[in-house]
Protein backbone atom coordinates (compact mmCIF):
# COMPACT_ATOMS: atom_id res chain seq x y z
CA UNK A 1 0.00 0.00 0.00
CA UNK A 2 1.56 3.34 -0.91
CA UNK A 3 -0.05 4.93 2.17
CA UNK A 4 2.28 2.72 4.55
CA UNK A 5 5.15 3.40 2.15
CA UNK A 6 4.36 6.80 2.70
CA UNK A 7 4.40 6.75 6.51
CA UNK A 8 7.29 4.89 7.01
CA UNK A 9 9.64 6.94 4.00
CA UNK A 10 8.59 10.35 5.82
CA UNK A 11 9.44 8.43 9.92
CA UNK A 12 12.71 7.84 7.75
CA UNK A 13 13.48 11.48 7.21
CA UNK A 14 16.09 12.86 9.49
CA UNK A 15 14.20 16.49 9.29
CA UNK A 16 11.00 14.84 10.10
CA UNK A 17 7.56 17.52 9.51
CA UNK A 18 4.79 16.90 11.60
CA UNK A 19 2.24 19.04 9.83
CA UNK A 20 3.68 18.11 6.05
CA UNK A 21 2.74 13.96 7.80
CA UNK A 22 -0.82 15.30 8.88
CA UNK A 23 -1.56 17.19 5.50
CA UNK A 24 -0.19 13.96 3.70
CA UNK A 25 -2.08 11.13 5.64
CA UNK A 26 -5.26 13.28 5.19
CA UNK A 27 -5.20 13.84 1.21
CA UNK A 28 -4.04 10.02 0.96
CA UNK A 29 -7.07 9.02 2.89
CA UNK A 30 -9.92 11.45 1.11
CA UNK A 31 -8.26 11.79 -2.29
CA UNK A 32 -5.89 8.90 -3.51
CA UNK A 33 -7.35 7.00 -6.51
CA UNK A 34 -7.44 3.24 -7.01
CA UNK A 35 -3.54 1.72 -7.43
CA UNK A 36 -4.96 -1.39 -8.60
CA UNK A 37 -7.35 0.33 -10.57
CA UNK A 38 -7.82 2.13 -13.04
CA UNK A 39 -4.25 3.46 -13.01
CA UNK A 40 -2.24 1.11 -12.23
CA UNK A 41 2.02 1.59 -11.54
CA UNK A 42 3.82 2.04 -14.70
CA UNK A 43 6.81 3.90 -13.74
CA UNK A 44 9.47 2.16 -11.92
CA UNK A 45 12.61 2.29 -9.93
CA UNK A 46 15.12 -0.19 -11.84
CA UNK A 47 15.82 -3.30 -10.16
CA UNK A 48 19.15 -3.03 -7.90
CA UNK A 49 20.09 -6.71 -9.39
CA UNK A 50 20.36 -4.77 -13.01
CA UNK A 51 21.56 -1.56 -11.00
CA UNK A 52 24.66 -2.92 -9.39
CA UNK A 53 25.87 -4.06 -13.38
CA UNK A 54 25.57 -1.08 -15.23
CA UNK A 55 24.61 1.91 -13.06
CA UNK A 56 25.14 4.62 -16.11
CA UNK A 57 22.68 2.62 -18.13
CA UNK A 58 20.00 3.57 -15.67
CA UNK A 59 20.69 6.79 -14.49
CA UNK A 60 20.27 10.29 -16.02
CA UNK A 61 23.35 11.76 -16.61
CA UNK A 62 22.78 15.22 -17.38
CA UNK A 63 19.21 16.00 -17.51
CA UNK A 64 16.32 14.51 -14.76
CA UNK A 65 12.97 14.66 -15.69
CA UNK A 66 10.35 13.33 -12.83
CA UNK A 67 11.04 13.31 -9.64
CA UNK A 68 13.62 10.07 -8.98
CA UNK A 69 16.69 12.38 -9.80
CA UNK A 70 15.04 15.71 -9.68
CA UNK A 71 17.25 16.37 -6.88
CA UNK A 72 21.04 15.79 -7.49
CA UNK A 73 23.55 18.19 -7.59
CA UNK A 74 24.97 17.20 -11.07
CA UNK A 75 22.08 17.27 -12.90
CA UNK A 76 20.55 20.49 -11.55
CA UNK A 77 22.37 22.54 -14.13
CA UNK A 78 19.96 21.03 -16.63
CA UNK A 79 17.17 23.11 -14.62
CA UNK A 80 17.86 26.98 -16.20
CA UNK A 81 17.67 25.15 -19.80
CA UNK A 82 13.65 23.53 -18.85
CA UNK A 83 12.91 27.11 -16.87
CA UNK A 84 13.91 28.60 -20.44
CA UNK A 85 11.83 26.13 -22.01
CA UNK A 86 8.96 26.25 -19.75
CA UNK A 87 8.98 30.02 -20.82
CA UNK A 88 9.03 29.09 -24.26
CA UNK A 89 5.95 27.01 -24.16
CA UNK A 90 4.09 29.93 -22.03
CA UNK A 91 4.40 31.90 -25.02
CA UNK A 92 2.53 29.40 -27.18
CA UNK A 93 -0.73 29.64 -25.43
CA UNK A 94 -0.91 33.06 -25.92
CA UNK A 95 -2.96 34.28 -23.35
CA UNK A 96 -2.35 31.66 -21.26
CA UNK A 97 0.01 31.40 -18.59
CA UNK A 98 1.91 28.56 -17.10
CA UNK A 99 -0.23 28.77 -13.67
CA UNK A 100 -3.35 28.21 -15.55
CA UNK A 101 -2.10 24.75 -16.81
CA UNK A 102 -0.66 24.39 -13.49
CA UNK A 103 -3.84 24.86 -11.90
CA UNK A 104 -5.30 22.05 -14.07
CA UNK A 105 -2.74 19.41 -13.45
CA UNK A 106 -3.24 20.32 -9.93
CA UNK A 107 -6.52 17.91 -10.35
CA UNK A 108 -4.35 15.47 -11.76
CA UNK A 109 -2.14 15.07 -8.62
CA UNK A 110 -2.96 11.75 -7.31
CA UNK A 111 -3.17 10.03 -10.52
CA UNK A 112 0.20 11.44 -11.24
CA UNK A 113 1.25 10.08 -7.73
CA UNK A 114 -0.11 6.52 -8.41
CA UNK A 115 2.04 6.24 -11.32
CA UNK A 116 5.59 6.02 -9.80
CA UNK A 117 6.16 2.76 -7.93
CA UNK A 118 8.44 4.96 -5.30
CA UNK A 119 6.32 6.83 -2.76
CA UNK A 120 7.15 10.63 -3.81
CA UNK A 121 7.34 12.03 -0.05
CA UNK A 122 6.80 16.03 -1.02
CA UNK A 123 3.92 18.16 -0.89
CA UNK A 124 1.39 18.39 -3.89
CA UNK A 125 2.79 21.82 -5.37
CA UNK A 126 5.96 20.89 -5.93
CA UNK A 127 4.77 17.82 -7.79
CA UNK A 128 2.81 19.61 -10.33
CA UNK A 129 4.97 22.60 -11.19
CA UNK A 130 7.78 19.98 -11.41
CA UNK A 131 6.03 17.73 -13.73
CA UNK A 132 5.34 20.97 -15.97
CA UNK A 133 8.75 22.26 -16.24
CA UNK A 134 9.74 18.70 -17.28
CA UNK A 135 6.89 18.27 -19.53
CA UNK A 136 7.68 21.66 -21.10
CA UNK A 137 11.32 20.48 -21.62
CA UNK A 138 10.45 17.74 -23.37
CA UNK A 139 7.74 18.39 -25.17
CA UNK A 140 10.18 21.23 -26.70
CA UNK A 141 12.64 18.19 -27.13
CA UNK A 142 10.50 16.37 -29.40
CA UNK A 143 9.67 19.15 -31.46
CA UNK A 144 13.10 20.32 -31.88
CA UNK A 145 14.07 16.78 -32.66
CA UNK A 146 16.95 17.93 -34.89
CA UNK A 147 20.41 17.07 -33.56
CA UNK A 148 21.84 20.69 -34.88
CA UNK A 149 19.16 22.12 -33.59
CA UNK A 150 19.63 20.44 -29.77
CA UNK A 151 23.14 21.41 -29.84
CA UNK A 152 22.21 25.26 -30.63
CA UNK A 153 19.59 25.19 -27.65
CA UNK A 154 21.49 23.20 -24.80
CA UNK A 155 25.00 22.82 -23.66
CA UNK A 156 24.65 19.14 -23.31
CA UNK A 157 24.61 16.77 -26.72
CA UNK A 158 21.60 15.32 -28.51
CA UNK A 159 22.94 11.89 -28.06
CA UNK A 160 23.63 12.41 -24.30
CA UNK A 161 20.27 13.57 -23.83
CA UNK A 162 18.31 11.22 -26.06
CA UNK A 163 19.83 8.57 -23.58
CA UNK A 164 18.80 10.09 -20.52
CA UNK A 165 15.08 10.44 -22.25
CA UNK A 166 14.21 6.81 -22.45
CA UNK A 167 15.64 5.48 -19.11
CA UNK A 168 12.91 3.83 -17.11
CA UNK A 169 13.34 5.87 -13.92
CA UNK A 170 13.49 9.48 -16.21
CA UNK A 171 9.99 8.71 -17.55
CA UNK A 172 6.95 11.07 -16.74
CA UNK A 173 3.18 10.25 -17.10
CA UNK A 174 2.17 10.64 -20.95
CA UNK A 175 -1.28 12.18 -19.74
CA UNK A 176 0.42 15.10 -18.36
CA UNK A 177 2.00 15.58 -21.59
CA UNK A 178 -1.33 15.48 -23.32
CA UNK A 179 -3.13 17.80 -20.88
CA UNK A 180 -0.29 20.42 -21.33
CA UNK A 181 -0.28 20.10 -25.25
CA UNK A 182 -4.44 20.16 -25.33
CA UNK A 183 -4.11 23.57 -24.14
CA UNK A 184 -1.68 24.64 -27.38
CA UNK A 185 -4.08 22.75 -29.73
CA UNK A 186 -7.60 23.18 -28.07
CA UNK A 187 -8.44 19.36 -28.73
CA UNK A 188 -6.99 16.08 -27.46
CA UNK A 189 -7.37 14.49 -30.73
CA UNK A 190 -4.94 16.96 -32.75
CA UNK A 191 -2.65 16.89 -29.72
CA UNK A 192 -2.79 12.97 -30.39
CA UNK A 193 -1.60 13.30 -34.00
CA UNK A 194 1.26 15.04 -33.09
CA UNK A 195 2.62 13.24 -30.06
CA UNK A 196 2.47 10.25 -32.11
CA UNK A 197 4.47 11.50 -35.28
CA UNK A 198 7.08 13.38 -32.68
CA UNK A 199 7.16 9.60 -30.80
CA UNK A 200 7.62 7.94 -34.11
CA UNK A 201 10.14 10.22 -35.59
CA UNK A 202 12.19 9.77 -31.95
CA UNK A 203 11.14 6.04 -32.18
CA UNK A 204 13.39 5.95 -35.70
CA UNK A 205 16.35 7.41 -34.25
CA UNK A 206 16.79 5.45 -31.14
CA UNK A 207 15.73 2.21 -32.27
CA UNK A 208 18.09 -0.18 -33.19
CA UNK A 209 15.65 -2.30 -35.65
CA UNK A 210 15.07 -0.31 -38.91
CA UNK A 211 11.58 -0.85 -39.55
CA UNK A 212 9.40 0.08 -42.83
CA UNK A 213 6.19 2.14 -42.22
CA UNK A 214 4.03 -1.09 -42.89
CA UNK A 215 5.52 -2.55 -40.18
CA UNK A 216 4.32 -0.16 -37.44
CA UNK A 217 1.67 -1.28 -35.35
CA UNK A 218 -1.58 0.20 -36.64
CA UNK A 219 -3.45 0.17 -33.72
CA UNK A 220 -0.99 1.97 -30.94
CA UNK A 221 -2.23 4.68 -29.72
CA UNK A 222 -0.21 7.49 -27.23
CA UNK A 223 -3.90 7.20 -24.87
CA UNK A 224 -3.21 4.19 -24.15
CA UNK A 225 0.42 4.55 -23.62
CA UNK A 226 2.21 4.77 -20.05
CA UNK A 227 4.60 6.88 -20.98
CA UNK A 228 7.40 7.77 -23.94
CA UNK A 229 9.29 3.87 -22.96
CA UNK A 230 5.99 2.80 -22.91
CA UNK A 231 5.10 3.81 -26.54
CA UNK A 232 8.41 2.47 -27.57
CA UNK A 233 8.43 -0.54 -26.17
CA UNK A 234 5.38 -1.13 -27.95
CA UNK A 235 6.27 -0.15 -31.13
CA UNK A 236 9.14 -2.92 -30.94
CA UNK A 237 6.85 -5.68 -29.16
CA UNK A 238 2.86 -4.75 -30.12
CA UNK A 239 0.33 -5.88 -28.96
CA UNK A 240 2.08 -8.95 -26.64
CA UNK A 241 -1.07 -9.84 -24.61
CA UNK A 242 -3.31 -10.87 -27.94
CA UNK A 243 -0.39 -12.37 -29.53
CA UNK A 244 0.88 -14.27 -26.53
CA UNK A 245 -1.73 -17.28 -26.46
CA UNK A 246 -2.07 -17.40 -30.41
CA UNK A 247 1.63 -17.84 -30.80
CA UNK A 248 1.11 -20.72 -27.97
CA UNK A 249 -1.48 -22.21 -29.86
CA UNK A 250 0.37 -22.37 -33.36
CA UNK A 251 3.52 -23.80 -31.50
CA UNK A 252 1.24 -26.77 -29.88
CA UNK A 253 -0.39 -27.26 -33.21
CA UNK A 254 2.54 -27.39 -35.05
CA UNK A 255 4.00 -29.35 -31.98
CA UNK A 256 0.75 -32.10 -32.71
CA UNK A 257 1.51 -32.24 -36.49
CA UNK A 258 4.47 -33.47 -36.25
CA UNK A 259 3.77 -35.91 -33.39
CA UNK A 260 1.07 -37.23 -35.47
CA UNK A 261 3.16 -37.86 -38.83
CA UNK A 262 6.14 -39.77 -36.75
CA UNK A 263 6.32 -43.58 -37.16
CA UNK A 264 5.77 -45.61 -34.66
CA UNK A 265 9.35 -47.63 -34.42
CA UNK A 266 10.76 -50.65 -32.21
CA UNK A 267 13.80 -51.18 -31.02
CA UNK A 268 15.14 -53.11 -33.83
CA UNK A 269 14.94 -49.82 -35.74
CA UNK A 270 17.70 -48.22 -33.88
CA UNK A 271 19.46 -51.23 -34.40
CA UNK A 272 19.21 -50.65 -38.08
CA UNK A 273 19.88 -47.19 -37.86
CA UNK A 274 23.47 -48.35 -36.24
CA UNK A 275 24.13 -50.93 -38.62
CA UNK A 276 23.75 -48.24 -41.90
CA UNK A 277 25.82 -45.66 -40.24
CA UNK A 278 28.73 -48.27 -39.81
CA UNK A 279 28.25 -49.19 -43.53
CA UNK A 280 28.13 -45.86 -44.37
CA UNK A 281 31.37 -45.10 -43.23
CA UNK A 282 32.83 -48.40 -43.90
CA UNK A 283 31.84 -48.46 -47.75
CA UNK A 284 34.17 -45.51 -48.06
CA UNK A 285 37.51 -47.85 -47.88
CA UNK A 286 38.19 -51.18 -49.11
CA UNK A 287 41.11 -51.89 -48.49
CA UNK A 288 43.37 -54.77 -45.60
CA UNK A 289 40.91 -55.51 -42.61
CA UNK A 290 38.44 -53.11 -43.64
CA UNK A 291 37.17 -55.17 -46.36
CA UNK A 292 36.88 -58.09 -44.22
CA UNK A 293 35.11 -55.97 -41.97
CA UNK A 294 32.74 -54.93 -44.57
CA UNK A 295 32.16 -58.87 -45.64
CA UNK A 296 31.50 -59.19 -41.90
CA UNK A 297 29.04 -56.77 -42.01
CA UNK A 298 27.15 -57.70 -45.14
CA UNK A 299 27.08 -61.64 -44.15
CA UNK A 300 24.00 -63.00 -42.81
CA UNK A 301 24.83 -63.67 -38.91
CA UNK A 302 25.02 -59.88 -39.22
CA UNK A 303 21.38 -59.42 -40.99
CA UNK A 304 19.74 -61.65 -38.38
CA UNK A 305 21.46 -60.22 -35.64
CA UNK A 306 20.78 -56.45 -36.85
CA UNK A 307 17.04 -57.76 -36.82
CA UNK A 308 16.99 -58.32 -33.22
CA UNK A 309 15.25 -55.88 -30.81
CA UNK A 310 18.23 -53.70 -29.56
CA UNK A 311 16.92 -54.33 -25.61
CA UNK A 312 18.12 -57.91 -26.45
CA UNK A 313 21.00 -57.21 -28.02
CA UNK A 314 22.44 -54.92 -25.03
CA UNK A 315 21.75 -58.18 -22.64
CA UNK A 316 24.81 -60.24 -24.91
CA UNK A 317 28.47 -60.48 -22.93
CA UNK A 318 30.35 -57.33 -23.26
CA UNK A 319 27.69 -55.68 -24.99
CA UNK A 320 25.62 -54.10 -21.81
CA UNK A 321 28.66 -51.64 -21.62
CA UNK A 322 28.05 -50.07 -24.97
CA UNK A 323 24.55 -49.37 -24.41
CA UNK A 324 24.88 -45.97 -23.29
CA UNK A 325 27.74 -44.32 -25.42
CA UNK A 326 26.08 -46.22 -28.56
CA UNK A 327 22.91 -44.76 -28.02
CA UNK A 328 24.29 -41.55 -26.92
CA UNK A 329 25.78 -41.68 -30.45
CA UNK A 330 23.53 -43.11 -32.86
CA UNK A 331 20.06 -42.88 -31.68
CA UNK A 332 17.50 -40.47 -32.06
CA UNK A 333 16.25 -38.74 -29.10
CA UNK A 334 13.35 -36.20 -30.66
CA UNK A 335 10.47 -38.58 -29.31
CA UNK A 336 11.44 -37.76 -25.86
CA UNK A 337 12.86 -34.28 -26.98
CA UNK A 338 9.40 -33.51 -28.58
CA UNK A 339 7.44 -34.96 -25.20
CA UNK A 340 9.20 -33.17 -22.92
CA UNK A 341 9.11 -29.24 -24.67
CA UNK A 342 4.95 -30.42 -25.27
CA UNK A 343 4.90 -30.87 -20.93
CA UNK A 344 7.03 -28.15 -20.15
CA UNK A 345 5.71 -25.67 -22.94
CA UNK A 346 3.64 -23.74 -19.90
CA UNK A 347 6.45 -24.16 -17.19
CA UNK A 348 9.24 -21.61 -16.85
CA UNK A 349 12.47 -22.65 -18.95
CA UNK A 350 15.44 -23.49 -16.75
CA UNK A 351 18.60 -21.86 -17.20
CA UNK A 352 19.92 -24.78 -19.29
CA UNK A 353 17.37 -23.59 -22.17
CA UNK A 354 18.68 -20.49 -22.82
CA UNK A 355 22.21 -21.56 -23.70
CA UNK A 356 22.95 -21.56 -27.84
CA UNK A 357 25.83 -22.49 -29.72
CA UNK A 358 27.52 -19.28 -30.76
CA UNK A 359 27.81 -18.01 -34.43
CA UNK A 360 31.12 -19.84 -35.59
CA UNK A 361 29.95 -23.37 -34.05
CA UNK A 362 26.77 -22.82 -36.22
CA UNK A 363 29.03 -21.95 -39.11
CA UNK A 364 30.91 -24.86 -38.74
CA UNK A 365 27.87 -27.12 -38.57
CA UNK A 366 26.31 -25.79 -41.70
CA UNK A 367 23.70 -23.08 -40.11
CA UNK A 368 23.67 -20.08 -42.57
CA UNK A 369 22.84 -16.82 -41.14
CA UNK A 370 20.82 -14.54 -43.38
CA UNK A 371 19.16 -10.69 -42.18
CA UNK A 372 15.25 -10.26 -41.82
CA UNK A 373 13.64 -7.23 -42.15
CA UNK A 374 11.38 -5.71 -39.00
CA UNK A 375 11.87 -6.48 -35.24
CA UNK A 376 11.79 -9.59 -32.87
CA UNK A 377 9.03 -10.77 -34.43
CA UNK A 378 10.63 -12.00 -37.53
CA UNK A 379 13.44 -14.38 -36.14
CA UNK A 380 12.67 -17.85 -37.34
CA UNK A 381 14.77 -20.85 -38.40
CA UNK A 382 14.74 -22.83 -41.41
CA UNK A 383 14.78 -26.37 -40.46
CA UNK A 384 14.88 -27.46 -44.17
CA UNK A 385 17.70 -24.95 -45.29
CA UNK A 386 19.18 -25.10 -42.12
CA UNK A 387 18.76 -20.95 -42.28
CA UNK A 388 18.65 -18.44 -39.33
CA UNK A 389 16.95 -15.86 -39.63
CA UNK A 390 17.82 -12.57 -37.64
CA UNK A 391 16.63 -9.06 -37.95
CA UNK A 392 19.23 -5.89 -38.56
CA UNK A 393 20.16 -4.32 -35.84
CA UNK A 394 22.46 -1.31 -35.64
CA UNK A 395 24.86 -0.88 -32.38
CA UNK A 396 25.52 2.40 -31.47
CA UNK A 397 26.24 4.48 -28.13
CA UNK A 398 22.48 4.65 -27.40
CA UNK A 399 21.89 0.91 -28.36
CA UNK A 400 23.20 -0.85 -24.82
CA UNK A 401 20.97 2.04 -22.24
CA UNK A 402 18.16 1.53 -24.97
CA UNK A 403 17.67 -2.40 -24.53
CA UNK A 404 18.30 -2.24 -20.97
CA UNK A 405 15.79 0.10 -19.77
CA UNK A 406 13.32 -2.38 -21.87
CA UNK A 407 14.61 -5.03 -20.41
CA UNK A 408 14.47 -3.13 -16.96
CA UNK A 409 10.89 -1.96 -17.61
CA UNK A 410 9.81 -5.52 -19.34
CA UNK A 411 10.86 -6.92 -16.08
CA UNK A 412 8.95 -4.54 -13.71
CA UNK A 413 5.53 -4.62 -15.01
CA UNK A 414 3.44 -7.82 -13.76
CA UNK A 415 2.15 -9.28 -17.87
CA UNK A 416 3.43 -11.00 -20.64
CA UNK A 417 6.21 -12.75 -22.02
CA UNK A 418 9.93 -11.55 -21.79
CA UNK A 419 10.23 -10.41 -25.38
CA UNK A 420 13.19 -8.09 -25.15
CA UNK A 421 14.79 -10.00 -22.50
CA UNK A 422 14.34 -13.26 -24.55
CA UNK A 423 16.23 -11.77 -27.42
CA UNK A 424 19.08 -10.37 -25.68
CA UNK A 425 19.68 -13.70 -24.49
CA UNK A 426 19.40 -15.05 -27.50
CA UNK A 427 21.71 -12.46 -28.98
CA UNK A 428 24.60 -12.74 -25.89
CA UNK A 429 24.37 -17.09 -26.55
CA UNK A 430 25.40 -16.29 -30.35
CA UNK A 431 27.73 -13.78 -29.90
CA UNK A 432 30.62 -15.39 -27.42
CA UNK A 433 33.99 -13.01 -29.31
CA UNK A 434 34.75 -10.83 -31.57
CA UNK A 435 34.90 -13.43 -34.76
CA UNK A 436 31.30 -13.95 -34.01
CA UNK A 437 30.42 -10.28 -34.15
CA UNK A 438 32.45 -9.82 -37.09
CA UNK A 439 30.60 -13.57 -39.26
CA UNK A 440 27.27 -11.47 -38.26
CA UNK A 441 28.53 -8.09 -39.78
CA UNK A 442 29.51 -9.89 -42.80
CA UNK A 443 26.00 -10.94 -43.21
CA UNK A 444 24.14 -8.16 -43.22
CA UNK A 445 22.78 -8.81 -39.31
CA UNK A 446 24.53 -5.77 -37.44
CA UNK A 447 25.14 -3.13 -38.46
CA UNK A 448 28.18 -2.08 -36.44
CA UNK A 449 28.47 1.78 -35.36
CA UNK A 450 30.74 1.27 -32.54
CA UNK A 451 35.07 1.27 -32.86
CA UNK A 452 35.06 -2.36 -33.26
CA UNK A 453 33.62 -5.75 -33.59
CA UNK A 454 35.16 -6.59 -29.92
CA UNK A 455 32.45 -3.78 -28.40
CA UNK A 456 29.75 -5.38 -30.08
CA UNK A 457 30.50 -8.75 -28.60
CA UNK A 458 31.40 -6.68 -25.15
CA UNK A 459 27.88 -5.05 -25.55
CA UNK A 460 26.49 -8.54 -25.83
CA UNK A 461 28.05 -10.49 -23.30
CA UNK A 462 27.06 -7.34 -20.67
CA UNK A 463 23.36 -7.65 -20.93
CA UNK A 464 22.09 -8.53 -18.06
CA UNK A 465 19.75 -12.10 -17.78
CA UNK A 466 16.32 -11.74 -16.85
CA UNK A 467 14.99 -11.27 -13.69
CA UNK A 468 12.28 -13.84 -13.40
CA UNK A 469 12.25 -16.53 -16.06
CA UNK A 470 8.96 -16.94 -18.51
CA UNK A 471 8.53 -18.81 -21.95
CA UNK A 472 8.06 -16.87 -25.04
CA UNK A 473 7.33 -19.16 -27.65
CA UNK A 474 8.85 -17.48 -30.78
CA UNK A 475 11.99 -17.35 -29.63
CA UNK A 476 11.91 -20.42 -27.44
CA UNK A 477 10.80 -22.52 -29.95
CA UNK A 478 13.54 -20.82 -32.69
CA UNK A 479 16.62 -21.81 -30.02
CA UNK A 480 14.79 -25.16 -29.29
CA UNK A 481 15.38 -25.84 -33.21
CA UNK A 482 18.48 -24.73 -33.45
CA UNK A 483 19.71 -26.82 -30.41
CA UNK A 484 18.15 -29.76 -31.71
CA UNK A 485 19.77 -29.46 -35.11
CA UNK A 486 22.84 -28.33 -33.69
CA UNK A 487 22.85 -31.23 -30.81
CA UNK A 488 21.94 -33.81 -34.07
CA UNK A 489 24.97 -33.49 -35.75
CA UNK A 490 27.41 -36.43 -36.23
CA UNK A 491 30.14 -34.06 -35.02
CA UNK A 492 28.40 -32.64 -32.70
CA UNK A 493 27.75 -35.86 -31.10
CA UNK A 494 31.54 -37.61 -31.65
CA UNK A 495 32.86 -34.32 -29.61
CA UNK A 496 30.21 -34.43 -26.77
CA UNK A 497 31.02 -38.22 -27.02
CA UNK A 498 34.50 -38.04 -26.55
CA UNK A 499 34.51 -34.81 -23.92
CA UNK A 500 31.59 -37.30 -22.05
CA UNK A 501 33.50 -41.02 -22.27
CA UNK A 502 36.58 -40.58 -23.30
CA UNK A 503 39.22 -37.49 -22.17
CA UNK A 504 40.00 -37.68 -18.98
CA UNK A 505 38.25 -41.16 -18.02
CA UNK A 506 39.87 -43.97 -17.03
CA UNK A 507 36.79 -45.96 -18.77
CA UNK A 508 38.81 -45.39 -22.56
CA UNK A 509 40.74 -48.43 -22.00
CA UNK A 510 37.59 -50.55 -20.75
CA UNK A 511 35.24 -49.43 -23.68
CA UNK A 512 38.51 -49.85 -26.62
CA UNK A 513 38.78 -53.87 -24.74
CA UNK A 514 34.73 -54.15 -25.14
CA UNK A 515 35.10 -52.91 -28.94
CA UNK A 516 37.90 -55.58 -29.23
CA UNK A 517 35.56 -58.19 -27.79
CA UNK A 518 32.71 -57.23 -29.86
CA UNK A 519 34.44 -57.16 -32.95
CA UNK A 520 36.01 -60.70 -32.08
CA UNK A 521 32.69 -62.19 -31.28
CA UNK A 522 31.27 -60.91 -34.37
CA UNK A 523 34.38 -62.62 -36.01
CA UNK A 524 34.24 -65.65 -34.80
CA UNK A 525 30.22 -66.16 -35.80
CA UNK A 526 31.10 -65.44 -39.49
CA UNK A 527 33.65 -67.97 -39.35
CA UNK A 528 31.48 -70.49 -38.00
CA UNK A 529 29.32 -69.91 -40.86
CA UNK A 530 31.91 -69.33 -43.85
CA UNK A 531 35.19 -70.52 -44.45
CA UNK A 532 37.41 -67.56 -42.93
CA UNK A 533 41.01 -69.31 -44.55
CA UNK A 534 39.62 -68.34 -48.11
CA UNK A 535 38.72 -64.71 -47.12
CA UNK A 536 41.79 -63.90 -45.86
CA UNK A 537 43.28 -65.82 -48.96
CA UNK A 538 41.31 -63.39 -51.06
CA UNK A 539 42.55 -60.63 -49.47
CA UNK A 540 46.08 -61.46 -49.76
CA UNK A 541 45.79 -61.98 -53.41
Amino acid sequence: MSSLKSVMSLYSKSNFDELQWVIQIRRTLEEEVDEDGEFPVSIFSVPKLLMVCDQDSYIPQHVALGPYHYWRPELYEMQRYKLAAAKRFQKQLQSLKLDNLVDQLTMLEQRVRACYHKFLDFNGETLVWMMAIDASFLVEFLQVFVPCKMEQNYHVSHDAILRDVVMLENQIPLFVLRKMLEFKFSSLEATDEILILKFISLFKEISPFKMVEEEYPHNIQVSKSAHLLDFLYHMIVPNVLEQEQGTIDQVEFQQEKEEGNEKPSGDSSQVKQLYSELWKQLSKLNKGPVKIMKKVIASKPMKVFVKLPWKIITKLPGAKILKQPLEYLFFSQNEGESMSSSLNMNKPPLVEEITIPSVSELLNCGVNFLPTKGSISNISFDVKTCTLYLPTIGLDDNTKVFLKNLVAYEASVAWGPLVITRYTELMNGIIDSEEDAKILRGKGIIVNHLKSDEEVANMWNGMSKSLRLSREPLLDKVIEDVNKYYNGRMKVKVMKFMKAYVFGSWQILTFLATILLLLLMTLQAFCSVYTCKYTFSDTSE
